[in-house]
């Protein structure tokens, strides 16, 4: 699911696995930005690059929890 912004503090849920993960840093790098997601439940801390579609960003593989709290 898109958002408008990632913002830190944010909660995702990886698709695969159900684990919630935390938006702790965000960062470009030349023509990418990049989130960091530490995981709720431990220490494991990934990076996945932000895709942009038009005027929305997501993260591949994720799905942003807020959205389904609305559903």
């Amino acid at each position: 699911m898109a958002v408008k912004k990632i913002l830190l503090g944010q909660v995702w849920r990886k698709n695969d696995t159900g684990d919630t993960y935390l938006v702790t840093k965000l960062y470009s790098e030349a023509f990418a930005t990049y989130a960091m997601l530490r995981n709720t439940k431990g220490e494991q801390v990934l990076r996945v690059k932000v895709e942009k579609q038009s005027d929305l960003s997501t993260l591949p593989g994720y799905t942003y929890t807020q959205d389904e709290s609305s559903m």
